[in-house]
């Protein structure tokens, strides 16, 4: 399986992934470690990544960018209508309340959803992790925010699921960024807790993250988070102010035209950049609107002194981070800084006055989520053997859940009231399954909601669960045993609903049989990568008063009626059993907002259909450039190293044809088809192969020409040799092979002089495939008889006694074993029997009498 970590982020995305050496960010087609995070639509397909940044300038009201902000937010959400203002493509309100993206594409109007465009960048970042790979990229771990809403969660798993991704695990920025700084920690105390604080200014947020560190462990003990302060507001502040100074000394409104906007913005934040390392730093851009050119100077100071509103917002979740985690300054260990708005010097300066300490930047600041994620998808997998460290992720949000009564208690009155219990509070660990009991006598409904959402600035209603139908067979109020998931993804379901009935059966029970029925009666949670924690409400819709009494998460709450069932201690013989019967109640799920799976196979369909486009405009491409490449190749060799080998009128005719060929493909040839620059790439090589060809053989004939010689000349001095190791194969034999080479240097002199005759730019007689079949003929021939094997000795008789072993040192006889092998070897011993090893080389021996095979 793949072990891959990405973290996509509002301006670039970056792809980590796990060796056996490390965690290793791959490069992309242009050799860097960042992939902007934009998709540009154009006439005939898409450009995604670095191609789309490329394009970016030339189509700005096609090129979709920040959708990290768009994705999972109501387009009424004043948050994202401040954002849409500064996007230079449009976007519109959607039937369901949620934002459309409106581009042009393959010469016609589209509008796309945010989530459609996410998957579209998870597809990029995919195909860079197969190439470095090698291997098909499936399971992965992706960052995400610590703010995102639950809808946002859902998106982002959509989106995977479009790119054909399995994410392992939704994971929070600043825990990915805790795990990668203390997984390689080897100084981490066993008793006490190590805080390290994890402030992340990225490019449109700032999340700060309180960790405790121990060996082989890591808690996270408060999340806090600024939705919209990051770099670029920084970005945007120095953008405003240089478009009202233009338009007091230049007289031009960039606002007005969104090139210019998009220029003067890659300036500014260009400027921030080196207003980071010096004092005073010029702007100069030419051309930016109606042929004028601007320029402007900024200082540091002046630079802060704009920012003040934007800098007095950092102090704010630092504060809530140490109010959440109950800790104070002084227990703050290290400030670790990180994200690419953190290089600011006035955000440093905060820091530093903030914690009476100065921040570290150990981490890679752009880098640390990707290899974080590559870590967790690292341990969730069991392809890797990886440290063992436990990562105790906590639930920023609190989730409650609500109900209302069924059609027969509000006959009783009381189900008019809305009910509701915290099930996961703030801080809750993730993953977590608990467990409620509900007593109903038919359908009815539950509500998933945010208990707080004065952070999130998102509807309270995530989801809505209907539950049944279901009959009770004994009662008319049903016992139902409800279970909620807050899984590895921080995504809030109900799972399942149970039924349950009771049963007495008179059976002998022991004391033993008593106390296993009431440990076993003990509700075992599933296991989710790691062990949830499962707690158990009881909620009693029998009576207005019960429910009253019992909202809230308690713990502990008996199951087998309204009476405690008490343990006893002295079981009698006989007893009634009661039996619980289980029945599986289905549910209905309804989230708010959410990609109906029907349309999310839709967008899958979509996503393939436009990439399988990309790739034919791609090949398209190649075989467009392959066609001019030949043309410019060819006419600059005809008029240079294949002048020889052609006539001058056909050199005249064919360049001729290489120049209509150029003509067409930059008029009527711009625009084809893959087909028909396939078949124009043809028809050239149908002139140009016959030239080429001649070139090839006039260059190879020498060499294979000398091959088959000297092959020729080894067998027939081996033959004609009167050496010892030749002198078992008989006189005829010998004869055969000398007349095999003589015949087969007649062929050779007669078609070389044939040859020799004809001038380069003729069809050659003598070709070089010719030769190379003559000399494996030739060695067909002469090897068998020149590798037979001398006859084994007569074997001696066998002495009566054993014979006396000669003195040490002494010599062996010559003639060898006995009892070696007669037959043929590839390798004989003390160079008997050598001959050729490949026909195209000549044959040498040891001694110059006879030569031997050089291969």
């Amino acid at each position: 399986m793949s072990v891959v970590g990405f973290d996509f982020g509002n301006e670039s995305g970056i792809v980590a992934v796990a060796r056996q050496r490390g965690i290793d960010v791959v490069l992309n087609d242009e050799s860097k470690r960042e992939t902007p995070a934009l998709v540009c639509f154009g006439e005939k397909q898409r450009f995604i990544g670095t191609a789309g940044a490329a394009s970016a300038l030339m189509n700005p009201k096609n090129t979709i960018s920040q959708i990290k902000r768009l994705i999972g937010k109501q387009f009424s959400d004043p948050v994202l209508q401040r954002d849409i203002k500064s996007l230079p493509f449009a976007v519109s309100e959607g039937p369901d309340g949620y934002p459309l993206i409106h581009a042009r594409y393959l010469g016609e109007a589209k509008t796309f959803t945010p989530t459609q465009v996410l998957g579209m960048l998870f597809s990029d970042l995919k195909i860079i992790a197969e190439k470095n790979l090698n291997a098909a990229v499936v399971d992965c771990c992706i960052g995400i925010p610590v703010y995102f809403t639950d809808l946002q969660r859902r998106a982002v798993m959509d989106a995977a699921k479009i790119a054909g991704l399995n994410p392992l695990r939704l994971f929070h920025e600043t825990t990915a960024t805790a795990l990668a700084y203390g997984i390689y920690k080897t100084d981490l105390p066993e008793n006490d807790q190590l805080n390290v604080a994890f402030v992340d200014i990225g490019h449109a947020s700032m999340q700060v993250c309180i960790a405790g560190f121990k060996k082989g462990q890591l808690k996270i003990l408060a999340h806090s988070f600024d939705q919209s302060l990051g770099g670029r507001d920084f970005d945007e502040v120095l953008f405003h102010h240089f478009a009202a100074k233009f338009k007091e000394e230049y007289k031009i409104d960039v606002l007005q035209n969104a090139r210019a906007c998009l220029r003067l913005r890659t300036a500014c934040e260009k400027l921030k950049k080196m207003l980071s390392a010096n004092p005073v730093v010029p702007l100069n851009i030419e051309c930016l609107m109606e042929e004028k050119d601007v320029r402007g100077i900024i200082k540091r100071d002046e630079f802060e002194q704009i920012s003040i509103p934007i800098l007095e917002r950092v102090k704010g979740p630092l504060e809530k981070a140490l109010l959440d985690a109950q800790l104070s300054i002084e227990d703050i260990h290290t400030v670790e800084v990180v994200g690419s708005g953190s290089r600011v010097p006035a955000i440093i300066k905060i820091l530093t006055d903030f914690f009476k300490k100065e921040p570290r930047r150990t981490m890679n600041a752009s880098e640390c989520v990707a290899r974080g994620c590559a870590l967790q998808c690292a341990i969730l997998s069991p392809t890797f053997k990886v440290r063992e460290f436990q990562v105790n992720e906590s639930f920023p949000f609190s989730i409650s859940l609500s109900w209302k009564g069924s059609g027969p208690d509000a006959q009783n009155g009381a189900a008019e009231n809305n009910q509701n219990t915290l099930v996961f509070p703030k801080g809750n660990p993730i993953p977590s399954i608990k467990a409620l009991t509900f007593y109903r006598s038919g359908t009815f409904s539950v509500d998933v909601q945010y208990a707080d959402v004065s952070d999130l600035q998102a509807p309270a209603k995530i989801s809505t669960y209907t539950i049944g139908p279901f009959q009770s067979v004994k009662s008319e109020r049903a016992k139902l045993k409800v279970k909620a998931r807050l899984n590895l993804h921080g995504i809030v379901s109900v799972d399942s609903a149970t039924l349950l009935e009771e049963e007495e059966i008179e059976v002998p029970v022991t004391k033993e049989q008593t106390k296993e029925a009431a440990k076993m009666e003990t509700d075992e949670a599933p296991s989710d990568a790691a062990p949830p924690s499962t707690k158990e409400t009881d909620v009693n819709m029998q009576d207005a008063k019960d429910t009253a009494d019992a909202p809230g998460a308690e713990t502990g709450v008996p199951e087998s009626g309204d009476k405690p069932a008490q343990m006893e201690t002295d079981a009698k013989a006989d007893a009634k059993k009661i039996k619980v019967r289980k029945t599986n109640i289905p549910v209905t799920e309804l989230v708010y907002g959410g990609m109906p799976p029907n349309e999310l196979q839709k967008a899958i369909e979509k996503e393939f259909e436009m990439a399988l486009q990309d790739r034919v405009m791609e090949e398209t491409k190649d075989k467009k450039n392959a066609v001019e490449a030949y043309v410019y190749n060819m006419r600059s060799k005809l008029n240079d190293k294949y002048h020889e080998f052609v006539t001058e009128s056909e050199r005249e005719a064919f360049i001729a044809r290489l120049q209509e060929v150029e003509d067409w493909l930059y008029e009527d040839g711009e625009d084809e088809t893959k087909g028909v620059y396939i078949a124009k790439l043809e028809d050239l090589k149908k002139q140009g192969d016959p030239i080429e060809e001649r070139v090839k053989e006039h260059a190879e004939r020498g060499t294979v020409i000398e091959q088959l010689a000297y092959c020729v000349s080894s067998y027939r001095e081996a033959a004609a040799s009167n050496d010892a190791k030749f002198e078992h194969i008989d006189l005829a034999d010998k004869q055969k092979v000398l007349n095999e080479c003589v015949e087969a240097e007649a062929w050779l002199r007669e078609k070389k002089q044939q040859q020799d005759l004809l001038p380069k730019y003729a069809n050659p007689v003598l070709l070089s495939a010719d030769v190379r079949r003559k000399a494996e003929a030739v060695d067909r021939f002469c090897r068998p008889i020149m590798t037979k094997p001398k006859p084994a000795p007569a074997k001696p008789a066998a002495p009566e006694t054993p014979p006396t072993p000669p003195p040490q040192g002494s010599e062996q006889p010559q003639g060898g074993d006995a009892n070696a092998n007669p037959g043929p070897t590839e390798n004989p011993a003390d160079g008997d029997n050598e001959v050729p090893q490949a026909s195209t080389e000549p044959m040498e021996t040891d001694k110059p009498e006879a030569p031997q095979s050089s291969a």
